[in-house]
């Protein structure tokens, strides 16, 4: 049986000293230890400030993200200019509206230097938009394709290979859009053969909006994100246009019997990048965490994000993905050293959304709300 000491919680000058001592040479790392997480806000899609994402660089840098979730390039824009300079410290946004963002005072110049673009594939390396001149804005994290999403049950690979399949008469009423005009109206304007499908003319203009309304007949609704997942998930919808893998993605892996194919008029590419909001007080951990989830440790996370999957552009992000999740990088079709997604980019099927050129986007919105009413 061990003895108890005898002098438990003696004190001795000499301890207090050491102690004391002890104390006084490491105050910086006591007080981080406790210190409260500094607070960095994000506005973005959902998804890009859960733990998944974000609790190992909160962990590393003692930061708590509070998001702002947003859908839809429209919403995030009201958002920000419903809030003062500095509200939002990193701002996600699709590509096509960084050009807006920046136009409005609404985002920072970053310094290229910062970033990880050698390791990027090169067709990603000078993304446009992302820049003005030399000036970079916004550094692209993700992107993925928009095709025909389509309940496997319902219908073969063969049938949803045409945009034209969301007239078939056996999908009357169980047609679903995600409920944003760029997508559904860009798929469209693909489907009449318009090689870049933003820029037409207005006659090309009046044959998009003559062929949409042709189809008011076969929808079921109008969703949002989670709309979309749930009505797709449970067989109300069975066909959806607007979306791609990054709502099926998440619904296949999870046993529902749904897909997405880019149809032979081609598929459209959404993209998201990452800048620091103007005014921002916390710009160096801002841009800390760009360089982070662009790193290719944080772009492996990125590819399988549990909200959402998503393709990356960094290609040492493809090597980390296929060491630790092959299947996923097969699924998603970033394998290396054989056919690849970046090949149907290569070949010219996939077209950037972007917004309209040769019209306003409020009149594309107009049409949308008009279409969405008759």
């Amino acid at each position: 049986m061990m003895e108890r000491p005898t002098r438990p919680f003696a004190v001795t000058r000499r301890s207090l000293l050491v102690g004391g001592a002890a104390a006084l040479a490491t105050p910086m790392l006591s007080r981080r230890a406790f210190a409260a997480p500094t607070e960095l806000t994000m506005l973005a899609w959902y998804g890009h400030a859960e733990p998944d994402m974000v609790a190992e660089f909160e962990a590393e840098n003692n930061v708590k993200f509070v998001p702002k979730y947003y859908t839809g390039g429209d919403n995030m824009l009201g958002l920000i200019s419903q809030s003062p300079p500095g509200t939002f410290d990193v701002i996600l946004s699709d590509a096509e509206y960084v050009q807006q963002l920046n136009a409005a005072g609404y985002i920072e110049a970053l310094d290229p230097a910062d970033y990880a673009f050698d390791d990027f594939f090169p067709e990603f390396q000078k993304f446009p938009g992302h820049w003005d001149g030399d000036t970079l804005y916004s550094v692209i994290t993700r992107f993925g394709f928009l095709g025909v999403a389509y309940n496997t049950d319902a219908l073969t690979e063969a049938e949803a290979s045409s945009y034209e399949v969301f007239w078939n008469e056996k999908l009357k009423g169980k047609v679903g859009h995600f409920d944003w005009h760029l997508p559904n109206l860009g798929q469209i304007s693909q489907l009449l053969g318009n090689a870049i499908p933003y820029d037409i003319d207005e006659a090309a203009w009046e044959a998009v909006k003559e062929k949409t309304l042709s189809l008011r007949p076969q929808v079921g609704g109008f969703f949002d994100y989670g709309g979309t997942f749930s009505s797709l998930n449970d067989g109300q919808m069975l066909a959806f246009a607007g979306i791609g893998d990054w709502i099926t993605g998440t619904l296949e892996k999870n046993g529902a019997k749904v897909r997405s194919i880019i149809p032979e008029q081609g598929g459209l590419q959404w993209t998201e990048s990452f800048s620091i909001g103007k005014g921002s007080q916390k710009a160096d951990l801002a841009k800390k965490w760009i360089q982070y989830v662009t790193s290719a440790k944080g772009q492996a996370k990125s590819a399988n994000m549990a909200a959402y999957p998503a393709l990356i552009p960094n290609q040492k992000g493809w090597e980390v993905l296929n060491a630790e999740n092959p299947d996923e990088a097969k699924r998603q079709g970033m394998v290396i050293g054989q056919s690849n997604v970046m090949d149907m980019i290569r070949a010219g099927r996939i077209q950037y959304r972007q917004l309209p050129i040769q019209q306003d986007l409020e009149t594309w919105n107009d049409f949308w709300s008009e279409y969405k009413g008759a």
